[in-house]
């Protein structure tokens, strides 16, 4: 009978370990997608913010030449009108990059990044376009760089 209740405790003891086992391998697993989806999503939301950033900077740049130029008003106003809308398109990656890295430096190089890609547009001549276009590359660079970085530094080992 002591034989029995033995073996009957031991089957159980061995049932509960298993169990917690298990129980702690799932969570491990269930942590580590969670990290990976994470990474994704922080990786998306820089991918996001950096191609319209890129876009906006390229449409503050053809209403710097169009001011430059002297082009009509009516091509003035729609290149206005365009960068408007760009500019609009920034503010869902901007939040979404805001919610998902909580880094004041990376913060700090996405606005960097925006307000130089606005510079560009009221230089005084031709030769300052080209360099408040190359700075607002530079700062395209220097948040992507901040961004990708404060990703790598959290990566899974």
């Amino acid at each position: 009978m002591l034989a029995t209740i033995i073996a009957v405790l031991g089957t159980l003891s061995g049932s509960i370990v298993t169990g917690v086992f298990q129980h702690m391998a799932s969570g491990r697993a269930e942590r580590v997608a969670a990290a990976a989806q994470l990474r994704r999503d922080r990786l998306e939301a820089i991918a996001q913010l950096a191609a319209v950033g890129a876009d906006y900077r390229r449409i503050m740049r053809r209403r710097g030449q169009a001011r430059l130029s002297q082009a009509s008003r009516a091509r003035q106003e729609d290149l206005r009108q365009e960068s408007h809308v760009i500019r609009s398109a920034l503010t869902q990656p901007m939040t979404v990059l805001q919610a998902l890295i909580p880094d004041s430096q990376v913060h700090a190089a996405a606005k960097a990044m925006v307000q130089a890609a606005y510079d560009i547009r009221d230089t005084s001549d031709f030769d300052a376009l080209n360099t408040a276009q190359e700075a607002a590359r530079a700062a395209h660079n220097d948040f992507v760089d901040a961004a990708t970085r404060y990703v790598a530094e959290r990566a899974e080992p």
